[in-house]
């Protein structure tokens, strides 16, 4: 078995999300990376900070460059970040004539952090497009099966009869809402990081907050001051996701719980037992439910995350690399289950 079940060679099958995994790749974060500091060298350049043809052959080299991802490992034993052996190969491949100007005025964290941001932004829309998927099939069920009824149950036990639409709507509205607030989000949390070696920029003197700025909007990400030790935006991201693992573990519970007792649902594509050829597993609804509790543990290591000593955290910053991109993968393995699940239900209530 490998360190993590979301890209095991098998178990990924039900736990992984190829779209999310590529987001957290070497290449992707490299990527993202050489973004920042092409973007860096430009925003420099607009407000005189560095000369154009320098920031034109940074940009050029930065759209080319493949750096040693073996000598990116052994720095990182060393320094404990990438980004000091990435900058020293990106200025041997500017050439000396702009080599200096590369990475000017920033730190390690400006570069991974803001990496960070790009990626997660583009899985918050990605993640936003799938609440949305969701809830469209379960609306579209609600309307065929919801005036049906269906025995209300409270602490597991028969209560009173309801309909289809009453169970159907605690799970499709909290999908909608985890929706608003992804999407607010692409507003108002993925910021760009920006601060220097002590997060007062003080290389850039009275051109900081212009730089930054510029910056900002080259990568179409918010303008903040920065935020090294302040990591409440991470925390939101996370907490959202455990929102969100939880509303379709709900989900999943429920359906688990409506196939047990037998007249309330019909699914398709459910999975088999090696023992008992008769048995159809709700597979896809079980691991909804170790989903939303997985997250639910996860996410305390993200709060713990949260104190930060003094302008910066080794600490802290690494246990955030540690937990984020598995509560990331466990909510994208969540969303891709919890849309095969709902395209499965047949029926729901009493026929």
């Amino acid at each position: 078995m490998t360190y993590s079940a979301f890209d095991h060679p098998y178990l990924s099958g039900l736990l992984g999300d190829e779209a999310v995994a590529a987001e957290f790749s070497a290449a992707a974060e490299i990527r993202a990376m050489l973004a920042f500091e092409a973007a860096l060298a430009r925003a420099e350049a607009q407000h005189g900070v560095i000369p154009a043809a320098a920031a034109d052959r940074i940009t050029e080299a930065c759209r080319a460059f493949s750096p040693d991802v073996a000598a990116l490992r052994r720095g990182l034993a060393v320094d404990g970040v990438s980004v000091p052996e990435l900058v020293r190969q990106l200025r041997r491949a500017v050439g000396e004539a702009a080599a200096e100007h590369v990475h000017y005025g920033a730190t390690s964290q400006d570069v991974i952090d803001t990496s960070l941001m790009l990626r997660l932004k583009a899985i918050g829309e990605l993640f936003s497009g799938r609440l949305g998927e969701i809830a469209a099939v379960l609306e579209e069920g609600a309307r065929q099966w919801g005036g049906r009824p269906l025995m209300g149950r409270t602490r597991m036990q028969a209560a009173i009869p309801i309909t289809v639409m009453d169970r159907m709507r605690t799970w499709v509205e909290p999908l909608l809402d985890h929706q608003d607030r992804l999407d607010a989000m692409d507003i108002d949390l993925f910021a760009v990081q920006f601060g220097g070696a002590a997060g007062t920029l003080d290389k850039l003197e009275g051109k900081a907050d212009a730089v930054r700025a510029t910056l900002a909007e080259e990568l179409a990400l918010i303008d903040c001051p920065q935020w090294h030790s302040q990591r409440s935006a991470i925390a939101d991201f996370a907490h959202l996701l455990t929102l969100i693992t939880g509303s379709l573990g709900k989900f999943g519970q429920d359906v688990a719980l409506m196939a047990q007792a037998g007249d309330e649902i019909v699914l398709a594509g459910s999975g088999a037992s090696s023992a008992m050829a008769h048995k159809q597993n709700p597979v896809a609804a079980e691991v909804l439910v170790t989903l939303a509790r997985f997250n639910a543990t996860q996410v305390s290591g993200i709060h713990q995350a949260l104190v930060h000593e003094q302008e910066r955290s080794g600490s802290a910053w690494t246990l955030e690399w540690l937990l984020l991109p598995q509560i990331v993968g466990a909510t994208a393995a969540a969303l891709r289950l919890a849309t095969e699940l709902a395209g499965n239900i047949r029926r729901l209530g009493a026929a």
